[in-house]
């Protein structure tokens, strides 16, 4: 029997159905934004490329952090490698 993802029964979304959650990132990131305000706030504007995004060297730093900086900053990476 397929299993519903318990979020998207909660808040009704139409997207989630059958064995696994198609939204699955959506879920997983709680704050969105949170990550970048962190590197702001440590690193300043040389924790970002020109275009905008996390540099990769601040990321791999950030990622060896224990606790939710490090959670956040290693889904970035995984997310990250989606991209390609």
């Amino acid at each position: 029997m397929a299993r519903k993802c318990r979020k998207c029964v909660k808040h009704k979304d139409r997207k989630c159905r059958g064995k696994r959650c198609k939204l699955w990132i959506r879920h997983a990131i709680k704050k969105p934004g949170a990550l970048t305000k962190t590197v702001i706030a440590r690193y300043g504007k040389a924790g970002f490329t020109d275009e905008g995004t996390i540099k990769g060297e601040v990321l791999r730093r950030l990622a060896k952090v224990e606790g939710t900086t490090g959670k956040r900053a290693r889904l970035a990476m995984t997310l990250r490698r989606l991209r390609r």
